[in-house]
């Protein structure tokens, strides 16, 4: 028996014993193609040497240091290169270890910020149905997961939802675009209205939606009608990129496509890659100016924050993407995923449609493709699809509830950066082979 607690004790997990490029061995020897990068999180695969060689020089020389006693030149070399990189003033970096912490931070600096310029009354936080930023109490709260929040709805303090950007399922027949996205900005600035506009704190979303809805990405100018509502009314924006961000779209900054700038940014994920757990809150100079002009202190904190080694990981990775060239390369065999998916399941009966941006893919799966008749949820489809694949030697993050978070199944691909075109050929051919199986025509 293990002692481990796992995430489903009742699950009997293979024992990876190694890692290399875009596979997974376990101690079996049996290979898998990691096409979803644990969940959306091996931008560089595995057994990347340039990292391991940065991890093992780092904590050669300084593990890590106390944040309250000191800083790292490798923490200062990784902000200053993000810092760099983000669009706009996002040019202040809070580090932690994971992305829901990421969310923690960004959800305590919005409200602080208020506290400290003389508006304490804002306290309300909006979100949207359908979203996932995280697993801790005020993540899992904003969060638009309906199944995850469920049993913990007593412990949750109140937020507020508005409608995704899901043109899949949403968009009206006829609707363009440019009126999707400006009905679903006016839902947005009806409910500041709503709630008063004086006590509004932020909007949060994802650039992106993930796990929740499968690779969901916003329409024409979304975000640029979103941070228009927001300004209206002094509202932050923060966008989570915890899944999106880091150069999974082709983009370091998720935001850059559609052309906007938060005031917070959260990444995690493919920051460190994998190879150690990262993740940060990026903020504008005007949130930052004024806690400093404030009361000088943020007030939260962890004890792994800026952990050296990990910085070190993370900073590798960077790196790496920046001197490869990896960026250009998600985008082109981002595009290659999505035709030779469509290429190879556009005619199948049961998939209603393949979407993302750059190495950020989603299918999702439905009874009938003319009504998106969403399949039967006591099929457990997604989990029959993971298992499946998963016998096949192919890793992916299949997940269920994709419409109203009860309904409907999708599949999420996230291979790594470094996927050659015969990689995602390879990723291709064992996915249709597994839909057949689960799903033949």
């Amino acid at each position: 028996m293990s002692h481990v607690f796992h995430r489903n004790p009742k699950m009997d997990l293979p024992t990876a014993v190694g890692g290399q490029g875009m596979e997974l061995i376990d101690s079996n020897g049996k290979r898998y193609i990691d096409a979803s990068g644990g969940a959306a999180v091996s931008s560089l695969g595995h057994g990347h040497p340039r990292v391991i060689k940065a991890i093992q020089d780092q904590v050669a020389q300084l593990a890590y240091a106390h944040t309250s006693f000191f800083t790292t030149q490798v923490s200062e070399d990784l902000a200053d290169l993000l810092a760099a990189a983000a669009p706009g003033d996002l040019n202040h970096v809070y580090f932690v270890s994971g992305g829901s912490e990421a969310v923690e931070a960004a959800l305590k600096l919005a409200r602080q910020y208020f506290v400290e310029i003389g508006q304490p009354q804002r306290r309300h936080m909006i979100a949207r149905r359908q979203s996932y930023h995280g697993n801790t109490l005020g993540a899992l709260a904003i969060g638009g997961n309906a199944w995850r929040r469920e049993p913990f709805l007593p412990l949750l303090v109140q937020a507020h939802h508005v409608s995704p950007c899901f043109a899949y399922r949403e968009r009206l027949d006829g609707e363009t675009d440019s009126a999707y996205a400006q009905r679903l900005a006016d839902e947005l600035e009806a409910k500041i209205l709503e709630l008063g506009p004086d006590t509004v704190a932020a909007f949060v979303a994802e650039t992106v939606v993930g796990a929740t809805a499968g690779a969901v990405p916003p329409v024409a100018d979304y975000f640029k009608r979103i941070r228009a509502v927001c300004d209206k009314y002094g509202v932050l924006l923060i966008l989570d990129e915890v899944m999106s961000g880091m150069g999974r779209t082709g983009y370091l900054f998720a935001c850059e496509e559609d052309g906007v700038v938060p005031d917070l940014v959260t990444i995690a994920k493919g920051l460190g890659g994998g190879y150690q757990p990262i993740g940060a809150t990026l903020c504008t100079d005007r949130i930052y100016d004024a806690i400093v002009g404030g009361s000088g202190f943020f007030q939260h904190g962890h004890t792994y924050i800026g952990h050296a080694t990990a910085c070190a990981a993370a900073l590798a990775v960077q790196q790496t993407i920046v001197d490869d060239g990896l960026l250009d390369n998600v985008r082109a065999r981002g595009e290659q995923l999505r035709g030779e998916l469509r290429a190879a399941l556009g005619d199948h009966p049961n998939v209603g449609d393949i979407r993302g941006r750059g190495l950020f893919v989603g299918v999702e799966l439905v009874a009938d493709r003319a009504t998106k008749a969403a399949l039967d949820p006591a099929r457990k489809t997604h989990a029959k699809f993971k298992a499946r694949a998963k016998d096949n030697g192919l890793l992916l993050y299949p997940m269920g509830g994709t419409v109203d978070g009860v309904r409907g199944d999708h599949v999420l691909l996230a291979p790594p950066f470094i996927a050659s075109p015969a990689d995602i050929g390879r990723i291709v051919d064992r996915f249709a082979q597994t839909l057949n199986d689960v799903l033949p025509r």
